[in-house]
């Protein structure tokens, strides 16, 4: 059984991804990953370093309207040695348009490798598999 305070350690780095995205915070997204982390979002990208992939986010999100990011079905497990463990996770994100009228919708899963730093956990790979896309139309405020 992973230990308590390891899980909720884990789990913190995974919400604090997406309250990184979802308020535009690229400091904090960044604090969530090694420098030398590969990210492997399938056909979207892949990034072989934690200020490449934080710039790339940065990018797809500008002119952009209000994003919801939800992290569930966190499976955290803890490596023998209590300095790596692994996480898959559940990511459900809406980013919306900038007049709030149209949104992409997302759903897939994370599979994480992460490791403890000096600076606490942190991904150290990360592959998203998505599982559904499509965009929503008429969402948001009311059209005039």
């Amino acid at each position: 059984m992973t230990d308590p305070t390891l899980r909720q350690d884990v789990a913190d780095v995974l919400l604090r991804y997406a309250t990184g995205v979802d308020r535009r915070d690229w400091k904090l997204f960044r604090t969530c990953f090694t420098d030398d982390c590969q990210a492997d979002y399938g056909g979207i990208g892949a990034w072989h370093d934690a200020d490449s992939f934080t710039a790339w986010m940065d990018q797809a999100h500008v002119g952009g309207g209000r994003s919801l990011h939800r992290v569930t079905n966190q499976d955290i497990a803890a490596h023998s040695d209590g300095d790596a463990a692994t996480a898959r996770c559940y990511l459900d994100a809406i980013v919306m348009t900038a007049d709030d009228q149209a949104a992409v919708r997302t759903v897939g899963y994370c599979d994480d490798e992460l490791v403890r730093t000096d600076d606490g956990w942190k991904i150290a790979r990360r592959r998203y598999t998505m599982v559904h896309c499509h965009t929503e139309r008429n969402l948001g405020r009311p059209q005039s």
